[in-house]
C-alpha cells in the first residue's frame, strides 16, 4: 500500500511535470512555420569572429583555416587567455599568411579569469586598438565562437538579413555536435540542442526572449557598447547573462534555424556533468538578473525570462522525481503480489507513460525533422532515451549547488580531443 508521504511526493512530482509538459507544449507549438527574413537591399555588416582560447592547440588551427574561407568581409581575433601550449604560435603563424587574422596575447595574473574577462578584453582591443577604425559601429558585428567551433558555410548569408532590422542586437544559431556519430553519448548531446534550438528558442521568437548562446552568438557592436566597458559579466554563463541584458536594454534578440555551429560533443560521462555543472551554476548565478528582467524587459518576454532564470530551482525540486516514481512503483508491485494478480489497469500505465515518457514523442520527431537519415521509428526511441539522459542533470545540478556553497566559481574548461 502507498504511503501518504508517497501519495504526496507523487502528486507533488506529477504537478511539476505536467508544468513542464505544458510549457513545452506550448513552445513546440509557437515554434511551428518558423520563416527567414527577407534578404536586405544594404551590404552585409563586417563581421568580426571572437574567439576566447585556452589551451586550445588541438582544435584551433582548423577552425582557423574554416574562418579564413568563409565568403564575405570578416576578420578573427583570438585572445590567448595564458595558455600553456601553442596556441598562440598557432595564430601567429595563420596571421602571417592572412593579415585578417588577430592575435591578442594575456599574461597573468589578468589571464584566466573567466571566459567573459577574455571576451572583454577582446572587445576592448578590438575598439581601442584601431583595428576598426573608421567603421560604423551599427554596421560591425561580434561573433562569439568557441576554438573548435565549425560553422555552416552559409552562416554569414543566414545571419546577415536578420540584421537589416536595426533593433536586433543578437542573433544566436543552431548548435550541432559534429561527432554526434562517435557513439550514443554525443547523439544524445547533438539530440538535446536540436530540441532546445528547434523548439525553445524558435518558441521564443514569439515572446521576444530567445536567449544567446556561447557558441554561435552574434552581436552588434553598438548593442554591446551600449551595456558598458565589461559587456560580458563575471557569471560562468556569461552568454545567458548578456542575451538578458540585451533584451532588457531595449534590443531584440533573434534566433536563426537555417544554419548552425557544429562543436565537439563530450565523449566522458565524467566530463559532461563536469561540464554541465559549470552550465547549472552559472544559471544559478545568472538569478542576480530577475530584478532587472521584472523592472526592464519587455512585458512579452518577462514571464518567460522569470521562467527560464528560475528554471534551475525547479529542476534541483524535481529531483525528487526518480524517487517517487521508484516507491509508487515498488507500491504498486508490493500490492499486485499480495492481490495475487496486477493492480495497474491500462488506465494507470497511459497515466504512467505520459508522465513519464509522453514528452520524448515530441523529442524524437523534432530530431527526426532535422536529421531525417536515422528515420521516425529510430528518433522516437532515441527521445525516450533521452529521456533518461536528462537525468543527468540532476547530479550535475547537487554538484552545481556544493561548488557555490564552497565558493569554487573557476572556469571549469572543457577539455578537447
Amino acid at each position: 500500500m502507498t504511503t501518504p508521504v508517497t501519495t504526496a511526493l507523487l502528486w507533488l512530482s506529477s504537478a511539476v511535470i505536467v508544468l513542464g509538459l505544458g510549457y513545452t507544449a506550448l513552445m513546440f507549438l509557437l515554434s511551428r512555420g518558423v520563416r527567414r527574413p527577407a534578404a536586405p537591399a544594404e551590404p552585409a555588416p563586417f563581421y568580426v569572429f571572437l574567439m576566447a582560447c585556452l589551451d586550445e592547440e588541438k582544435v584551433l588551427a582548423a577552425s582557423l583555416q574554416r574562418l579564413r574561407s568563409l565568403p564575405g568581409e570578416l576578420a578573427v581575433l583570438v585572445v590567448d587567455d595564458a595558455s600553456s601550449d601553442a596556441t598562440a604560435d598557432i595564430v601567429r603563424a595563420a596571421a602571417a599568411e592572412d593579415d585578417r587574422i588577430w592575435l591578442l596575447q594575456r599574461s597573468l595574473p589578468d589571464a584566466r579569469r573567466g571566459k567573459g574577462a577574455a571576451l572583454n578584453a577582446g572587445l576592448a582591443h578590438l575598439t581601442g586598438s584601431g583595428l576598426l577604425a573608421g567603421r560604423d559601429p551599427a554596421r560591425v558585428v561580434v561573433c562569439v565562437l568557441d576554438a573548435d567551433g565549425r560553422l555552416d558555410a552559409d552562416a554569414l548569408d543566414e545571419v546577415t538579413p536578420y540584421f537589416a532590422d536595426p533593433a536586433t542586437g543578437g542573433v544566436q544559431i543552431g548548435v550541432r555536435m559534429y561527432n554526434r556519430h562517435a557513439g550514443l553519448l554525443a547523439r544524445m548531446q547533438d539530440m538535446e540542442f536540436v530540441v532546445y534550438t528547434d523548439v525553445f528558442q524558435n518558441g521564443r521568437r514569439h515572446l521576444g526572449s530567445v536567449g544567446l548562446g556561447g557558441n554561435g552568438q552574434f552581436m552588434r557592436l553598438d548593442a554591446l557598447a551600449g551595456l558598458g566597458a565589461d559587456p560580458w559579466s563575471d557569471c560562468l554563463t556569461e552568454d545567458l547573462d548578456l542575451g538578458v541584458r540585451l533584451l532588457a536594454a531595449g534590443w531584440r534578440n533573434r534566433f536563426c534555424h537555417t544554419t548552425a555551429v557544429h562543436q565537439q560533443a563530450v565523449l566522458s560521462p565524467k566530463r559532461l556533468v563536469r561540464q554541465r555543472s559549470r552550465w547549472f551554476q552559472g544559471h544559478l548565478q545568472a538569478g542576480r538578473l530577475l530584478p532587472l528582467v521584472i523592472r526592464r524587459a519587455p512585458a512579452a518576454a518577462a514571464p518567460d525570462l522569470v521562467y527560464h532564470l528560475m528554471s534551475p530551482w525547479f529542476l534541483l525540486l524535481t529531483s525528487v522525481l526518480p524517487l517517487a516514481f521508484a516507491a509508487s512503483g515498488l507500491a504498486l508491485v508490493a500490492a499486485s503480489l499480495q492481490a495475487g494478480h496486477s493492480v495497474v489497469s491500462p488506465a494507470m500505465f497511459a497515466l504512467w507513460y505520459g508522465l513519464s515518457f509522453g514528452i520524448a514523442l515530441v523529442y524524437g520527431y523534432v530530431y527526426w525533422r532535422r536529421d531525417s537519415e536515422l528515420g521516425l521509428l529510430r528518433s522516437l526511441l532515441l527521445g525516450h532515451l533521452f529521456v533518461l539522459y536528462g537525468y543527468q542533470w540532476f547530479a550535475a545540478g547537487w554538484w552545481a549547488v556544493g561548488r557555490a556553497l564552497s565558493g569554487r566559481q573557476t572556469w571549469l574548461k572543457t577539455a578537447r580531443t
